[in-house]
């Protein structure tokens, strides 16, 4: 097993923290909107700085939804709290929560992802499971009952990557094709359409997928060939073609071939290149693109021009990100102190939140208003 010696890139300690070979103790924190509980501290009192969740320093991967939070830890173990409504939290009932409480008692779980209410995860052998609110069949289990414990979504084992949109959810294959369900009143499903869907249906026939991320009500990809493409709603710029049409199938944005990573946030997205240059694009009311101003993009426009950025989560009218040096900075809407600047004023350009530079992992958290951040002790 590796051990800690001080000069680990932040990649190799990601890497690490997710094989569960990580020594150098990953702790989970939270800070933000607490009404349901969703920071997990035991209590419902906001936050506006970075606070440790108990005292274990084995937490790997981390989801926020609209009230509710996620957590996979090393044992492979799965941690949910907050609003427990329609069933989100997988814990048979529907009881708020204000603490991690573990759901089931499997060690199989890799990846978790939360959608507006409800939630997502595939284990170690490939399956995929969903639970939470399904009015719109974006559990993906054929029909529209809401679940409150985890239900298997259909009975492959190829599944490689799950993202939830709002009301919508998304999924790629270990084949590398992209598969969508839910709602889809703006093309979100990129399935040529508008119709709902209630169980997996492949966007295209492409095998070239190999990460996806769900807005508000769009959704944005990376391919293999470093592409970048969007569509479902776009009328505020968030798909970033240059345009404020809707889209209902995968269109490129731009022709560049060095797009990295794609998060997807309230109206808004932001991207990392493969030079470590950070970019956004979309609905900018509070700042939230980062670009020092209000004014909304229909293109990506980058942010600043350092060349260091290496993860990025969108929120609920905000925006987190980890440069490669371990520092962790926010920026956009801070009601509730999201920003985790110990204060609620907005910033248009990134912060760095604190001094640390042992920040490891950031949440998926399209609809949270309360960020969850692993880092080292």
């Amino acid at each position: 097993m590796p051990s800690y010696s001080g000069v680990w890139t932040l990649q190799a300690q990601m890497q690490n923290v997710a094989a569960g070979t990580w020594t150098g103790q990953p702790q989970l924190f939270a800070w933000g909107l607490n009404s349901t509980g969703q920071l997990g501290l035991n209590d419902t009192a906001n936050r506006s700085s970075p606070v440790q969740i108990g005292a274990l320093t084995t937490w790997s991967q981390t989801a926020g939804g609209s009230g509710f939070s996620l957590a996979v830890k090393t044992d492979g173990t799965m941690w949910s709290w907050g609003n427990g409504t329609e069933g989100r939290l997988g814990l048979n009932d529907t009881v708020n929560r204000s603490s991690p409480v573990q759901v089931g008692a499997l060690t199989e779980w890799s990846q978790v992802a939360a959608g507006g209410r409800f939630s997502l995860a595939i284990k170690t052998n490939g399956t995929l499971w969903s639970w939470g609110q399904n009015f719109f069949g974006n559990l993906g289990i054929n029909d529209t009952a809401d679940r409150s414990s985890p239900v298997q979504v259909g009975a492959l084992t190829a599944w490689s990557k799950v993202a939830g949109g709002y009301s919508n959810s998304l999924a790629i294959k270990t084949d590398g094709t992209l598969w969508s369900w839910g709602r889809n009143q703006y093309g979100q499903l990129g399935l040529n359409d508008t119709a709902n869907r209630s169980s997996p249906v492949q966007v295209g026939a492409l095998t070239t997928w190999s990460q996806v991320a769900g807005g508000f009500t769009f959704s944005l990809a990376v391919k293999t060939d470093g592409t970048l493409w969007g569509w479902g709603y776009n009328g505020l710029g968030q798909l970033g073609l240059n345009d404020t049409a809707n889209r209902s199938s995968p269109v490129q944005v731009g022709a560049l071939t060095t797009w990295s990573k794609v998060t997807g946030g309230n109206n808004f997205s932001v991207a990392v290149k493969t030079d470590g240059t950070l970019w956004s694009w979309g609905a900018n009311t509070n700042g939230r693109l980062g670009l020092n101003d209000t004014v909304y993009r229909s293109s990506p426009v980058q942010i600043g021009a350092l060349t260091t950025w290496s993860q990025i989560a969108g929120g609920s009218g905000f925006c987190l990100a980890i440069k490669t040096d371990g520092t962790l900075w926010s920026w956009g809407y801070n009601s509730y102190g999201k920003l985790g600047l110990n204060d609620t004023a907005n910033r248009s350009s990134p912060v760095q939140v604190g001094v640390l530079t042992t920040w490891l992992t950031l949440p998926k958290m399209q609809q949270s208003s309360a960020p969850l951040a692993i880092r080292t002790s």
